[in-house]
């Protein structure tokens, strides 16, 4: 019987997708219509989210890349934002370069728009708690593998982290190790956006995501 729905379905990976889709086009919805007297976009909501993050100020090269977008287009997102009061230049480093910070209305409308996510959340918590972390385990994957495809900029993940030591403890609970704070963790506390994730060298990356992605053999911890 199984090879009749076979025959009749689109392959796991394409409903997948499918419906990874129709979640992205309900957080675009969402984020439009709760934009709030503003009116910013979506990427402009990401600009701010990601400008929040860093109080000290970034680049518009170093926000262009970290949205994933041509320089022209985070460009035009910020000339908006500047334009609307939620983002400030201030001067950078160098003589023509520039630092963009959040301003008072900046801070106030991300701290809105942040809330977005929340419906998603409560869709989320449907899930049972073995399930929730099978799908952060998932998405992670996901997320790294698009990330070294560069079809999304840099994430400060676990599986990137220099500090990431992947199956490296014999507690199936707990298999994992960050070195930053010397303890052990599981599944269920891997992170997609740590404030302490630092990059490893690209052989250090490889090597934790073959551990990471088939469960090698635990040991004890490097340092």
């Amino acid at each position: 019987m199984a090879a009749i729905f076979d025959a009749l379905s689109e392959p796991v990976s394409r409903r997948v997708t499918g419906g990874l889709a129709r979640v992205g086009q309900v957080l675009k919805s969402r984020a439009w219509k709760q934009a709030g007297p503003e009116g910013v976009t979506p990427t402009q909501a990401q600009a701010l989210e990601l400008l929040r993050e860093r109080p000290a100020g970034t680049s518009l090269g170093g926000l262009a890349e970290l949205l994933g977008v041509a320089a022209p287009t985070a460009s035009s997102a910020v000339a908006t934002l500047v334009a609307k009061g939620l983002v400030a230049k201030g001067p950078g480093p160098t003589r023509r370069s520039v630092t963009l910070t959040l301003t008072p209305l900046g801070e106030e409308t991300t701290g809105r728009t942040a809330e977005w996510p929340d419906f998603l959340a409560q869709a989320v918590d449907v899930l049972d708690p073995a399930e929730q972390v099978v799908l952060l385990r998932s998405l992670v994957k996901l997320i790294r593998t698009l990330q070294v495809a560069g079809e999304v900029p840099p994430q400060r993940m676990c599986p990137t982290c220099r500090y990431f030591r992947p199956h490296a403890h014999p507690d199936a609970p707990e298999p994992h190790h960050c070195a930053y704070v010397d303890a052990p963790f599981g599944d269920r506390h891997l992170r997609l956006n740590c404030a302490e994730q630092q990059d490893a060298d690209p052989r250090q990356q490889e090597e934790a995501w073959e551990r990471f992605t088939t469960g090698g053999a635990p040991g004890t911890p490097s340092s």
